[in-house]
């Protein structure tokens, strides 16, 4: 029996090698990865990709607004993301009068650089490797059995306490995060520091940054050149600080080179990123889970909203930019919900999972360890429990949470206030309506759009009422069912007509004349309360159900973790946006029998895909110029064509966005920016026939900047390898 779990491990061991599976930390590649990297084609030194005490690789790749990458590319601190990944800031500069996401926009000197409230990147100055350290203060706790071991806040307290003994130096702009990986069996520190005056240098129009949007989002072949450019500003001293016109761009102690002669066939390829979240070490019932819950809400929830949206900001052009950002986001992981579930039932996904978790079982009933069928018994009944709450959890986020931005109210100003009355306190009283005033007028200026807003409302309403039986409906529902008959469009529109938070006018209103009756009949305020009341309801059946899921799916977690390591196969975490490295080739693939996708696309594909009918397909007549006349400058390929996009078949999710794509040198050739529909399943299990990731050519992104946008002061100051 063990002599043939090892024999299956190491087949699959060497497929993993060959597939380069693994979403690697960095403190382990010298020991897990650098042979394997160095045989397919690694040139530098690892210590040049990651060093614990030295300048490398790793010091020029960033946190990006906390869910992207970035990369810095020059030794002022220019950064390269995504489009996608700055879009909120694009858009936040964006009006009618100057439309950055339609015509694009270009700082052509430093004056003319925005500063991006809200914007902020993270430099990952230590990695500390510190289980035993963890260990021993959770041996110390005073309840050594309970999930502190998970518990964010008791990290934090950890983490305060190791940086004091270590002598680490904490600052205004410094973080310390202290995470448990593979289910809390080992424990990382990673020591952070954060900028924040980060300003926006330069972003095509949509029709380059976005071309294909919803139709193109997660496939194969790809014409998307989704790059935008930002700054990171620091003080005189190039130290973090807040926005002031005297910061000065970050002198960086580390930029990457750029490569620019191109890529082919089996070159090898790595990526370091913050990847975010995946599960591979669900069992099946976990997965099939996921796909009827999740994923099947974001499918048709967002899918109702997005049609609504969709409808208006073809309509109105400051409609589009307002909801622009709102609707690409809810419509990325809406696509990725349909492929992921298509995709897990194409490659029978829950097979592999179940032969995998016979492995483990067998082997433990062959050493006669008891513990892993204990452990996969508990998950199995608990995810038999939170079935239900989970399902009606996922609805009412999907439906009554993300969807509606007139939930947004300041709500516990309304509650303060509400309490203030009650308690007859006039002091209180006056500052809740002070507070109110502020909140209230923020509120309306976030939400300008309120037919729309009442549109989206009804929607989802329906769609809800649709998937949730009414006697397990929120409590909001008795009101609509006694008072409106069941009618929810009805009970919409007596919400915007008669809430103060329905309209300006009526908050105004309100405001001249405020009083308690009023909020604790108020429509919106009491729609609000009972999502809340919701959402807490089922958190409850959810937290009920889940008592002993920690501790089941740790002893899981290591049991497969020993499984592979005696097979001597390399091990790593889920990712967890935290900075990983994964590395593969440049490979084509087939998604079906008799179709094979090449591993790269030209500007001939945008002008093949061109519908000027169509949003999403329009050319800018200056690319078309360029195309006509061949001018690409030196960035064609050797045939003449100019290329715009590659994959790679490396291991990558969300959070991956904006990564860099390096080659065995250590040179930027691309960024990552999408992976292909056939690889969605990959956030639950990889598969290296059809997983890969899509990335920029790096060669398209210097095009555009320099022969498109005429930015060419931007080309000078990268550092190219000619």
């Amino acid at each position: 029996m063990r002599k043939g779990i090892l024999l299956t491990l190491l087949s699959i061991s060497s497929l993993a090698i060959h597939a380069d599976e693994g979403m690697w930390m960095l403190t382990d590649l010298r020991e897990q990865n650098a042979a394997v990297m160095r045989d397919m084609g690694l040139e530098i030194p690892i210590e040049d990709v990651y060093s614990a005490n030295g300048i490398s690789l790793k010091d020029a790749v960033v946190h990006f607004r906390g869910g992207c990458t970035a990369e810095i590319i020059s030794s002022e601190g220019l950064l390269l993301t995504n489009h996608h990944c700055g879009y909120g800031a694009i858009q936040q500069h964006s009006s009618v009068e100057h439309d950055y996401l339609t015509d694009g926009f270009w700082a052509m000197n430093r004056e003319e650089e925005l500063p991006s409230e809200g914007l902020y990147v993270t430099f990952i100055d230590s990695i500390f490797d510190v289980t035993p350290y963890v260990q021993e203060q959770l041996a110390k706790d005073e309840d050594p059995q309970g999930t502190n071991y998970l518990s964010p806040s008791y990290m934090e307290k950890v983490a305060k306490r190791l940086a004091e003994e270590k002598n680490i130096e904490v600052g205004p702009f410094t973080q310390l995060e202290l995470k448990p990986f593979y289910g809390g069996n080992r424990y990382y520190l990673f020591v952070k520091t954060v900028y924040n005056d980060i300003r926006m240098v330069g972003a095509p129009p949509s029709s380059i940054g976005k071309f294909g949007a919803d139709t193109d989002n997660w496939m194969w072949p790809r014409q998307t050149g989704d790059f935008a450019l930002f700054r990171i500003y620091g003080d005189k001293d190039g130290k973090p600080a807040d926005y002031s016109e005297e910061n000065v761009p970050l002198q960086v102690k580390k930029h990457i080179k750029i490569n620019p002669n191109g890529i082919e066939k089996d070159d090898f390829a790595f990526v370091m990123g913050f990847p975010g979240r995946n599960w591979r070490y669900m069992i099946s019932d976990e997965v099939e889970e996921r796909m009827q819950t999740i994923n099947f809400m974001r499918h048709h929830v967002r899918g109702a909203r997005q049609e609504v949206l969709m409808e208006e900001m073809l309509a109105h052009p400051a409609t589009r930019i307002h909801y622009a950002s709102k609707y690409a986001s809810s419509a990325n992981y809406w696509k990725n919900a349909i492929g992921m579930n298509e995709g897990l039932v194409k490659l029978k996904v829950l097979d592999t999972k179940r032969a995998q978790q016979e492995q483990l079982l067998a082997k433990g009933k062959a050493t006669g360890d008891n513990s892993y069928q204990e452990a996969f018994d508990q998950i199995r009944g608990i995810v038999a429990q939170r079935r239900q709450p989970m399902y009606h959890q996922q609805a009412i986020n999907e439906a009554l949470v993300t969807a509606l931005d007139f939930m947004r109210i300041p709500m516990s100003t309304v509650n303060a206030l509400e309490a203030a009355y009650k308690s007859k306190d006039q002091e209180a009283i006056k500052a809740a309506l002070a507070k109110l005033q502020i909140e209230g007028d923020k509120y309306f200026a976030g939400v300008p759009y309120p037919e729309v807003e009442k549109k989206v409302g009804k929607a989802m309403l329906r769609k809800y009422m649709e998937y949730i039986p009414q006697d397990q409906r929120i409590t909001i529902f008795d009101v609509i069912d006694n008072r409106f008959k069941g009618n929810s469009d009805a009970f919409i529109d007596a919400a915007f007509a008669n809430s103060i938070f329905g309209s300006q006018k009526n908050f105004d209103k309100f405001m001249k004349h405020p009083n308690l009756n009023q909020l604790e009949k108020d429509w919106i305020i009491l729609f609000r309360h009972s999502i809340i009341d919701g959402l807490a309801q089922t958190a409850l059946a959810m937290q009920e159900a889940n008592t002993n899921y920690n501790a089941a799916h740790k002893v899981w977690v290591k049991g497969m973790m020993d499984m592979k390591q005696e097979a001597g196969i390399p091990i790593y975490p889920d990712a967890n946006s935290t900075l990983r490295l994964t590395y593969g080739k440049v490979l084509p693939y087939e998604p079906a029998d008799g179709v094979v996708y090449d591993y790269y696309t030209t500007l001939d594909g945008v002008m093949e895909k061109e519908d000027p009918n169509n949003w999403e397909f329009v050319v800018p007549a200056k690319l078309k110029e360029l195309y006509q006349n061949k001018d690409f400058g030196r960035y064609a390929m050797k045939n003449g064509q100019m290329p715009v996009c590659f994959i790679i078949n490396t291991d990558n999710t969300g959070g991956n966005s904006g990564s860099p794509v390096f080659n065995g040198k250590g040179e930027l050739i691309g960024t990552g920016f999408d992976r292909n529909y056939e690889g969605l399943t990959g956030d639950i299990a990889f598969r290296p026939s059809s997983q890969r990731a899509a990335c920029v050519d790096i060669r398209y992104t210097l095009f555009i900047i320099d022969k498109f946008a005429g930015a060419t002061h931007l080309i000078e100051e990268m550092d190219i390898v000619d």
